[in-house]
Protein backbone atom coordinates (compact mmCIF):
# COMPACT_ATOMS: atom_id res chain seq x y z
CA UNK A 1 0.00 0.00 0.00
CA UNK A 2 3.28 2.02 0.02
CA UNK A 3 2.04 3.93 -3.47
CA UNK A 4 -1.08 5.64 -2.14
CA UNK A 5 -0.25 9.18 -1.26
CA UNK A 6 -0.93 8.84 2.58
CA UNK A 7 -0.35 4.54 3.75
CA UNK A 8 -0.59 4.94 7.25
CA UNK A 9 -4.36 5.58 7.25
CA UNK A 10 -5.24 2.40 5.40
CA UNK A 11 -4.20 -0.89 7.43
CA UNK A 12 -4.55 -4.62 5.80
CA UNK A 13 -6.83 -7.61 7.61
CA UNK A 14 -2.87 -9.08 8.50
CA UNK A 15 -2.19 -5.93 10.17
CA UNK A 16 -5.08 -5.64 12.10
CA UNK A 17 -4.65 -9.33 13.57
CA UNK A 18 -1.26 -8.17 15.14
CA UNK A 19 -2.50 -5.53 17.09
CA UNK A 20 -5.71 -6.57 17.96
CA UNK A 21 -4.25 -6.60 21.54
CA UNK A 22 -2.55 -3.75 21.89
CA UNK A 23 -3.54 -1.25 23.91
CA UNK A 24 -2.42 1.65 22.09
CA UNK A 25 -5.20 0.71 19.29
CA UNK A 26 -8.97 0.62 19.33
CA UNK A 27 -10.99 -1.37 17.13
CA UNK A 28 -14.34 -0.40 16.14
CA UNK A 29 -16.87 -1.54 14.09
CA UNK A 30 -18.89 0.49 12.46
CA UNK A 31 -22.23 -0.72 11.34
CA UNK A 32 -25.83 0.20 9.71
CA UNK A 33 -27.35 -2.69 11.25
CA UNK A 34 -25.80 -3.79 14.56
CA UNK A 35 -28.30 -6.75 14.49
CA UNK A 36 -26.81 -8.33 11.08
CA UNK A 37 -23.64 -8.02 11.65
CA UNK A 38 -21.81 -6.84 14.86
CA UNK A 39 -23.90 -8.96 16.79
CA UNK A 40 -23.82 -12.32 15.29
CA UNK A 41 -20.10 -11.77 15.56
CA UNK A 42 -17.13 -9.21 15.43
CA UNK A 43 -13.42 -9.29 15.75
CA UNK A 44 -12.15 -9.81 19.65
CA UNK A 45 -11.87 -6.84 21.32
CA UNK A 46 -13.79 -4.37 18.67
CA UNK A 47 -16.56 -2.02 19.93
CA UNK A 48 -19.42 -1.58 18.40
CA UNK A 49 -20.21 1.94 16.99
CA UNK A 50 -23.57 2.44 15.33
CA UNK A 51 -23.47 4.43 12.85
CA UNK A 52 -27.44 5.93 13.11
CA UNK A 53 -27.41 6.23 17.03
CA UNK A 54 -23.93 6.97 17.39
CA UNK A 55 -22.40 9.27 14.59
CA UNK A 56 -25.76 11.17 14.12
CA UNK A 57 -27.63 13.83 15.81
CA UNK A 58 -30.76 12.55 17.00
CA UNK A 59 -32.87 15.43 16.61
CA UNK A 60 -31.37 17.43 13.88
CA UNK A 61 -30.18 15.82 10.18
CA UNK A 62 -26.55 16.36 11.18
CA UNK A 63 -23.45 14.33 12.50
CA UNK A 64 -22.80 14.05 16.04
CA UNK A 65 -21.82 17.38 17.71
CA UNK A 66 -18.33 18.17 20.05
CA UNK A 67 -20.49 17.13 23.20
CA UNK A 68 -21.18 14.07 21.59
CA UNK A 69 -17.87 13.19 19.82
CA UNK A 70 -16.73 13.39 23.47
CA UNK A 71 -19.02 11.48 24.73
CA UNK A 72 -18.52 8.88 22.54
CA UNK A 73 -14.88 8.94 22.94
CA UNK A 74 -15.35 8.42 26.46
CA UNK A 75 -17.29 5.51 26.22
CA UNK A 76 -14.70 3.82 24.08
CA UNK A 77 -11.66 4.72 26.16
CA UNK A 78 -10.30 6.38 23.52
CA UNK A 79 -7.73 8.82 24.55
CA UNK A 80 -6.61 11.56 22.04
CA UNK A 81 -3.05 9.38 21.02
CA UNK A 82 -5.29 6.71 20.84
CA UNK A 83 -5.22 4.60 17.05
CA UNK A 84 -8.90 4.15 16.10
CA UNK A 85 -9.04 1.46 13.27
CA UNK A 86 -12.32 1.53 11.43
CA UNK A 87 -14.08 -1.31 9.74
CA UNK A 88 -18.00 -2.01 9.37
CA UNK A 89 -20.77 -3.75 6.77
CA UNK A 90 -22.13 -2.44 3.86
CA UNK A 91 -18.71 -2.82 1.93
CA UNK A 92 -16.88 -0.07 4.79
CA UNK A 93 -19.29 3.03 4.14
CA UNK A 94 -20.43 3.78 7.43
CA UNK A 95 -16.64 3.00 8.63
CA UNK A 96 -15.33 5.84 6.32
CA UNK A 97 -18.11 8.11 7.51
CA UNK A 98 -16.96 7.98 10.68
CA UNK A 99 -13.51 8.18 9.68
CA UNK A 100 -14.45 11.50 7.85
CA UNK A 101 -16.31 12.34 10.50
CA UNK A 102 -13.98 12.04 13.57
CA UNK A 103 -11.21 13.84 11.16
CA UNK A 104 -13.91 16.75 11.38
CA UNK A 105 -13.50 16.60 15.32
CA UNK A 106 -9.43 16.34 14.87
CA UNK A 107 -8.57 13.27 16.08
CA UNK A 108 -5.30 12.63 15.45
CA UNK A 109 -4.85 8.90 14.24
CA UNK A 110 -7.82 7.15 12.50
CA UNK A 111 -7.20 3.87 10.14
CA UNK A 112 -9.67 2.05 7.70
CA UNK A 113 -9.30 -1.59 7.72
CA UNK A 114 -8.74 -2.61 3.61
CA UNK A 115 -11.75 -4.89 2.73
CA UNK A 116 -13.94 -4.54 5.72
CA UNK A 117 -15.86 -6.78 7.69
CA UNK A 118 -16.34 -8.64 4.37
CA UNK A 119 -13.00 -9.29 3.67
CA UNK A 120 -12.15 -10.50 7.20
CA UNK A 121 -14.92 -13.14 7.17
CA UNK A 122 -13.76 -14.10 3.53
CA UNK A 123 -10.39 -14.93 5.02
CA UNK A 124 -11.73 -17.12 7.61
CA UNK A 125 -10.44 -14.69 10.31
CA UNK A 126 -11.73 -15.42 14.29
CA UNK A 127 -14.87 -13.74 15.13
CA UNK A 128 -16.68 -13.64 18.79
CA UNK A 129 -19.42 -12.76 20.24
CA UNK A 130 -18.33 -11.33 23.08
CA UNK A 131 -18.48 -7.27 24.17
CA UNK A 132 -15.10 -5.70 25.31
CA UNK A 133 -15.58 -3.22 28.63
CA UNK A 134 -13.43 -0.65 28.71
CA UNK A 135 -11.89 2.04 31.10
CA UNK A 136 -13.88 5.66 30.64
CA UNK A 137 -11.92 8.24 29.49
CA UNK A 138 -11.93 12.08 29.94
CA UNK A 139 -12.01 12.87 26.06
CA UNK A 140 -11.43 16.30 24.45
CA UNK A 141 -12.09 16.90 21.16
CA UNK A 142 -11.25 19.86 18.56
CA UNK A 143 -13.29 22.78 16.89
CA UNK A 144 -14.73 21.48 14.14
CA UNK A 145 -13.09 21.16 11.01
CA UNK A 146 -15.49 22.11 8.64
CA UNK A 147 -13.13 22.34 5.17
CA UNK A 148 -14.15 18.88 4.81
CA UNK A 149 -17.14 19.28 4.80
CA UNK A 150 -19.58 20.60 2.04
CA UNK A 151 -23.18 22.31 2.97
CA UNK A 152 -25.87 22.78 0.62
CA UNK A 153 -24.67 26.71 0.64
CA UNK A 154 -21.44 25.96 -0.64
CA UNK A 155 -22.60 23.35 -3.06
CA UNK A 156 -25.09 25.87 -4.32
CA UNK A 157 -21.76 28.81 -5.00
CA UNK A 158 -19.73 26.14 -6.43
CA UNK A 159 -22.67 24.93 -9.66
CA UNK A 160 -20.71 26.27 -12.66
CA UNK A 161 -17.25 27.10 -11.23
CA UNK A 162 -14.24 25.94 -13.80
CA UNK A 163 -12.31 25.23 -11.28
CA UNK A 164 -14.47 22.70 -9.45
CA UNK A 165 -15.29 18.94 -9.45
CA UNK A 166 -18.23 17.67 -8.33
CA UNK A 167 -18.79 13.65 -8.20
CA UNK A 168 -21.68 12.20 -7.97
CA UNK A 169 -20.89 8.59 -6.37
CA UNK A 170 -24.20 6.70 -6.97
CA UNK A 171 -25.22 4.51 -9.50
CA UNK A 172 -25.66 5.90 -12.93
CA UNK A 173 -29.20 4.60 -12.74
CA UNK A 174 -29.66 7.97 -9.88
CA UNK A 175 -27.27 9.81 -11.86
CA UNK A 176 -29.30 10.00 -14.84
CA UNK A 177 -32.58 10.21 -12.88
CA UNK A 178 -34.03 7.24 -13.28
CA UNK A 179 -34.55 6.36 -9.38
CA UNK A 180 -34.47 8.91 -6.90
CA UNK A 181 -33.27 6.28 -4.25
CA UNK A 182 -31.91 2.87 -4.95
CA UNK A 183 -34.06 -0.10 -4.44
CA UNK A 184 -33.47 -0.93 -1.05
CA UNK A 185 -34.31 2.87 0.44
CA UNK A 186 -37.81 2.73 -1.10
CA UNK A 187 -39.06 5.24 1.53
CA UNK A 188 -35.82 7.68 1.76
CA UNK A 189 -35.77 8.98 -1.23
CA UNK A 190 -35.87 12.70 -2.29
CA UNK A 191 -38.51 14.17 -4.39
CA UNK A 192 -37.05 14.65 -7.28
CA UNK A 193 -34.56 12.46 -9.09
CA UNK A 194 -31.54 13.86 -11.20
CA UNK A 195 -28.03 15.10 -10.31
CA UNK A 196 -26.68 18.16 -9.62
CA UNK A 197 -25.78 20.33 -12.57
CA UNK A 198 -22.19 19.88 -13.74
CA UNK A 199 -21.42 16.73 -11.72
CA UNK A 200 -19.58 14.40 -13.32
CA UNK A 201 -20.36 10.34 -12.80
CA UNK A 202 -17.94 8.00 -11.08
CA UNK A 203 -19.49 4.99 -9.11
CA UNK A 204 -17.75 4.44 -5.55
CA UNK A 205 -17.56 1.12 -6.12
CA UNK A 206 -15.12 1.71 -9.48
CA UNK A 207 -12.33 2.39 -6.83
CA UNK A 208 -12.44 -1.30 -5.35
CA UNK A 209 -11.66 -4.47 -6.14
CA UNK A 210 -13.71 -7.46 -6.13
CA UNK A 211 -12.45 -8.29 -2.59
CA UNK A 212 -13.39 -4.72 -1.47
CA UNK A 213 -9.91 -3.99 -1.15
CA UNK A 214 -8.93 -0.17 -2.86
CA UNK A 215 -7.73 -0.23 -6.38
CA UNK A 216 -3.81 0.59 -6.62
CA UNK A 217 -3.03 4.12 -6.52
CA UNK A 218 -2.22 3.98 -10.54
CA UNK A 219 -5.50 2.64 -11.20
CA UNK A 220 -7.26 5.02 -8.91
CA UNK A 221 -5.44 8.07 -10.46
CA UNK A 222 -6.81 7.11 -13.99
CA UNK A 223 -9.72 6.44 -12.69
CA UNK A 224 -10.90 10.22 -11.71
CA UNK A 225 -8.34 11.83 -14.07
CA UNK A 226 -10.19 10.65 -16.66
CA UNK A 227 -13.03 12.38 -16.09
CA UNK A 228 -11.28 15.37 -15.16
CA UNK A 229 -11.12 15.03 -11.12
CA UNK A 230 -7.68 16.54 -10.77
CA UNK A 231 -5.78 17.47 -7.91
CA UNK A 232 -5.46 21.14 -9.06
CA UNK A 233 -9.48 21.21 -8.48
CA UNK A 234 -11.34 21.48 -5.49
CA UNK A 235 -13.65 18.34 -5.22
CA UNK A 236 -16.81 17.75 -3.91
CA UNK A 237 -18.22 14.44 -3.56
CA UNK A 238 -21.82 13.48 -2.97
CA UNK A 239 -24.22 10.54 -2.55
CA UNK A 240 -28.19 10.86 -1.39
CA UNK A 241 -26.90 10.97 2.17
CA UNK A 242 -23.26 11.32 2.59
CA UNK A 243 -22.15 7.44 3.13
CA UNK A 244 -20.96 5.99 -0.31
CA UNK A 245 -19.06 9.80 -0.72
CA UNK A 246 -17.39 9.57 2.48
CA UNK A 247 -15.65 6.26 0.91
CA UNK A 248 -14.90 8.62 -2.51
CA UNK A 249 -13.82 11.31 -0.36
CA UNK A 250 -11.62 8.73 1.81
CA UNK A 251 -9.68 7.44 -1.91
CA UNK A 252 -9.49 11.27 -3.22
CA UNK A 253 -7.84 12.93 0.36
CA UNK A 254 -6.16 10.32 1.61
CA UNK A 255 -5.12 7.00 -0.95
CA UNK A 256 -4.26 9.53 -3.17
CA UNK A 257 -3.72 12.79 -1.86
CA UNK A 258 -6.15 15.63 -3.47
CA UNK A 259 -5.60 18.67 -1.33
CA UNK A 260 -9.05 20.11 -1.11
CA UNK A 261 -11.87 17.48 -0.77
CA UNK A 262 -15.00 18.33 0.83
CA UNK A 263 -17.76 15.83 1.32
CA UNK A 264 -21.34 16.64 0.54
CA UNK A 265 -23.18 14.51 3.84
CA UNK A 266 -26.23 16.35 3.39
CA UNK A 267 -25.99 14.98 -0.53
CA UNK A 268 -29.31 14.18 -2.72
CA UNK A 269 -31.66 13.44 0.55
CA UNK A 270 -31.21 17.60 0.70
CA UNK A 271 -30.81 18.57 -2.74
CA UNK A 272 -33.69 16.98 -4.62
CA UNK A 273 -35.85 18.00 -1.94
CA UNK A 274 -34.53 21.48 -1.90
CA UNK A 275 -37.02 24.53 -3.20
CA UNK A 276 -34.99 25.88 -6.31
CA UNK A 277 -32.19 23.84 -6.43
CA UNK A 278 -30.90 23.13 -9.55
CA UNK A 279 -31.03 19.73 -10.89
CA UNK A 280 -29.72 17.99 -14.33
CA UNK A 281 -30.85 14.55 -15.82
Amino acid sequence: MSEYAHPEVLVSTAWVSEHQNDPAVRLLEVDYDPSGAYELGHLAGAALVDWKRDINDQVRRDVLSRADMEQLMGRLGVSADTTLVLYGDMRNWFAAFALWTFQIYGHGDVRLMNGGRRKWAEEGRPMTEDVPAFTPTTYRARGADLGIRATHQMVRGLVGSADVSLVDVRSPAEYRGEISTPAEYPNEGAQRAGHIPGAVSIPWAEAIRDDDTFKPADELRALYAGKGVTPDRTVVTYCRIGERSSHTWFVLKWLLGYPVVANYDGSWSEWGNSVGAPIEK
